[in-house]
């Protein structure tokens, strides 16, 4: 491992602890979901799967916490089957090893299926790495395996790159949000835009309300997926 290299794994470390320690202070049944520590074998065996290698600061923060360690989702799952409810930029649920190839494959078999018109600016390429996302993974958050930057990507607008300059930046800006304190401007140069379209509408509350009480999984933060709003609409028909 090469110095900058292992710098940006310790950094990453720092900004998790942030985060996980925050959570043992202030929402313990949050950080039970966080699961339990990863192994490497079954990084290799993802990364054997996805058919790339993880960055290392990515694959520490993996073995530190695998949210999906030990767990496998039933047949009736949504995309993302598990994951986890924290305020990450973007609102998005965090992602954990099973559910990361889960939406991986789905979003390149997607590609690979109906290709962009547009090959320099594919729906999905290769080298990203989702790390966040909604349950139907129309919605989410990626690591740039050759870059180490951070993007996000949506289904009405398709993927922006840049939002946050490395993985250690995004997890600082989502310790920042949980201890409501700023300690940098940590988001890159296609973090604007992008930051305006996830913010929620307030206009999407009611279907936000609907959404529980009919007992489907919303993330209170990120966008509400297509499905349900059309189910919502149907209902007050």
């Amino acid at each position: 491992m090469s110095g900058a290299s292992m710098h940006e794994t310790e950094d990453v470390r720092e900004a998790w602890g942030r985060i996980t320690a925050w959570l043992e202070r202030n929402d313990p049944e949050t950080l039970a979901t966080l699961g339990r520590p990863g192994s490497y074998a079954a990084i290799q065996e993802a990364e054997l799967r996805m058919g790339l290698d993880l960055p290392s600061e990515m694959r520490q923060w993996l073995l530190a916490n695998d949210i999906d360690a030990g767990r496998q989702p039933d047949g009736q799952s949504c995309l993302v089957a598990l994951g986890c409810e924290i305020d990450t930029p973007g609102g998005h649920l965090l992602l954990g090893l099973t559910d990361i190839q889960r939406v991986y494959l789905s979003r390149m078999g997607l590609e690979e299926m109906e290709p962009s018109a547009d090959p320099e600016h594919p729906f999905w390429r290769r080298e990203w790495v989702p790390i966040a996302a909604e349950r139907d993974g129309l919605y989410g958050t990626f690591l740039d395996t050759l870059s180490g930057t951070i993007g996000s990507w949506d289904e009405a607008y398709g993927p922006e790159e840049g939002a946050y300059p490395s993985l250690f930046a995004f997890f600082q800006e989502t310790a920042d949000r949980l201890e409501g304190v700023s300690t940098g401007d940590w988001g890159g140069p296609g973090r604007t835009a992008r930051a305006r379209r996830l913010d929620p509408r307030p206009e999407d509350e009611p279907i936000r309300l609907w959404a529980r009480a009919n007992g489907y999984l919303v993330n209170d933060r990120g966008r509400i997926p297509a499905s349900i709003r059309e189910a919502y609409e149907v209902s007050q028909r």
